[in-house]
């Protein structure tokens, strides 16, 4: 399970990114006063985040407890997940801060048959507010980037219909598959001018992993693989057998809980977006608070379904610390909450893992896998 952006700070190349002493989680504790997380703080997320107020150390934490270190080039969504599942990213994505070129631009404008408002780095919620209601005047895409290697087509779902949006997220992905650009993504909005929202149809196009990861090596062997929420759209349907679409966290950890009291075997791989897409990016420390509470009060319904024969594991994929400065990720060290059965493996101390991918060596080992190119299991050491 990937909180998305629920970093622990402590990166060494943080001040590379522009983002030294970002750290996601305890600043957005001490930004709301403190934070109760009760059933987190008992598996042991204070162990991890030191000094996160409202959630102390617990004496002994009923989880095994550690901390990964990408080791990527990047700080997004697309290498962090990739590396979760097994792959280094060792040549960063191509990003457009100041915009995409003009021939890129009129190429797509051609294409999909209408014009482009905006080709600028933004917010994708100051943007709409800047240009929506032209947007709605005119039918132009409104497109926009940010710091990380994303092309964005925003959209008013009463202006331009889903599919011909989708349609046309797709015609960016082929124009954008030389350049290296992570992901396409559409981003409809509703509402009128002054009260924009975005909403969870959503849809990322994202360039096909260049190397098979965890997922395709549990497809080969004929392991079920579920996707829920974006996992589709990060790995472009690759190792899936499954895939679950997902209204935001709590839609998508009803999603979770159902498929994974009905699976007798396989991988379960979620992504939780809420605490990124609308609190991290928006700066909203409240609201990020908020859903780490829903989180927290939702666990215990996931904690009942492990077995004896399962794992389960709590990460994260980078930051987006909502007290730091700008709209885009941080890059930080991610924690990683690890619970083997339902008896646990209490205290465990896993240290720092160098490199995410740890996660995908574990899920290779307990479910039968021979060794992956990259990662150290840390299943054993649960035992």
């Amino acid at each position: 399970m990937v909180l998305d952006s629920c970093g622990c700070g402590g990166d060494p190349g943080a001040a590379d990114y522009d983002d030294a002493g970002a750290d996601t989680l305890a600043h957005t504790a001490a930004a709301v006063g403190g934070i109760a997380l009760p059933h987190l703080q008992a598996l042991g997320l204070g162990n991890i985040v030191a000094g996160m107020a409202g959630v102390p150390p617990a004496a002994r934490p009923l989880a095994a407890c550690g901390r990964l270190q990408e080791v990527s080039c990047g700080k997004d969504t697309t290498t962090g997940h990739w590396e979760l599942a097994g792959l280094v990213t060792t040549t960063p994505f191509a990003v457009y801060p100041d915009g995409f070129s003009a021939a890129l631009i009129e190429a797509f404008a051609a294409q999909t048959g209408r014009g482009v408002l905006g080709n600028r780095a933004a917010s994708g919620t100051v943007i709409l507010e800047e240009l929506g209601a032209e947007h709605m005047q005119r039918g132009e895409w409104i497109v926009y980037t940010s710091a990380d290697s994303v092309f964005q087509i925003a959209a008013h779902e009463e202006v331009v219909p889903l599919q011909e949006l989708y349609a046309a997220c797709k015609v960016a992905r082929r124009l954008c598959d030389p350049l290296r650009v992570a992901r396409i993504i559409a981003r409809p909005f509703v509402g009128q001018p002054g009260s924009f929202s975005r909403t969870y149809n959503r849809h990322d196009y994202g360039m096909p992993p260049p190397a098979p990861t965890v997922l395709d090596r549990l497809a080969a062997a004929g392991v079920p693989v579920v996707g829920v929420g974006k996992i589709s759209d990060i790995f472009s349907g690759q190792g899936l057998s499954e895939s679950i679409l997902s209204a935001g966290n709590l839609d998508g950890l009803e999603q979770t809980a159902a498929r994974f009291a009905d699976l007798e075997a396989g991988l379960v791989f979620v992504n939780l977006i809420d605490f990124d897409m609308l609190y991290g990016h928006r700066r909203d420390a409240e609201g990020f608070a908020a859903a780490l509470r829903e989180f927290d009060a939702f666990l215990p319904r996931i904690l009942e379904l492990v077995g004896p024969e399962d794992l389960l594991l709590l990460t994260a994929d980078h930051g987006n610390d909502p007290t730091h400065r700008g709209t885009d990720h941080t890059r930080e060290q991610v924690p990683l909450l690890a619970l083997r059965g339902p008896a646990g493996a209490a205290g465990r101390d896993l240290g720092l893992r160098q490199g995410f991918y740890d996660v995908a060596a574990t899920v290779a080992e307990a479910l039968g896998l021979d060794p992956l190119d990259h990662g150290a299991s840390f299943l054993q050491e649960m035992s």
